[in-house]
């Protein structure tokens, strides 16, 4: 009998390019930028100087980009998923992140959400699997996005 690990497998291996799920909009403010500034001590001034910043190409203050990329945790909370392959999880962990770009700024009051894409899935053991999810940032009414990353992450099945 096929444990939970491999029944997850097969099913996430058979979507591999296909879309899981888009998120909701979220507004990226000033006092969110402001305190990833302070806990991250950057405090360049095209992330907290919004009078210096609107003399550059951007017009505006700007996220950073390791804000937006933190920022996934949240927008795929609100992503609906089919839960079948997540059936007999003890835990997820973070394990990491491939071929992570920036391609568009994350202006002040910006809003952004995470388009998600099932990706790679490799069963390590019998109850682990490593998932890779292709992940998008889209910026409201701008072509090219905030953040593109493959977010890898371990699920550990009972």
């Amino acid at each position: 009998m096929a444990s939970n690990a491999e029944r997850a497998a097969e099913f996430l291996t058979a979507r591999k390019g296909e879309v899981e799920g888009v998120g909701e909009w979220f507004e990226i403010d000033q006092e969110r930028i402001n305190a990833f500034a302070d806990v991250t001590i950057d405090h360049q001034f095209i992330h907290v100087d919004p009078e210096r910043a609107k003399d550059t190409p951007f017009g505006s203050t700007i996220a950073h980009g390791f804000l937006t990329l933190s920022m996934l945790t949240h927008l795929t909370s609100s992503i609906e998923r089919d839960m079948a392959p997540y059936e007999g999880i003890v835990m997820g962990v973070n394990y990491g992140f491939d071929k992570v770009r920036f391609p568009a700024p994350v202006k002040v009051g910006a809003r952004i959400r995470a388009r998600s894409e099932f990706g790679d899935v490799v069963l390590k053991d019998p109850n682990t699997l490593q998932v890779t999810r292709n992940m998008t940032v889209e910026i409201e009414g701008e072509q090219r996005p905030g953040c593109v990353a493959e977010w890898v992450t371990l699920l550990v099945y009972a």
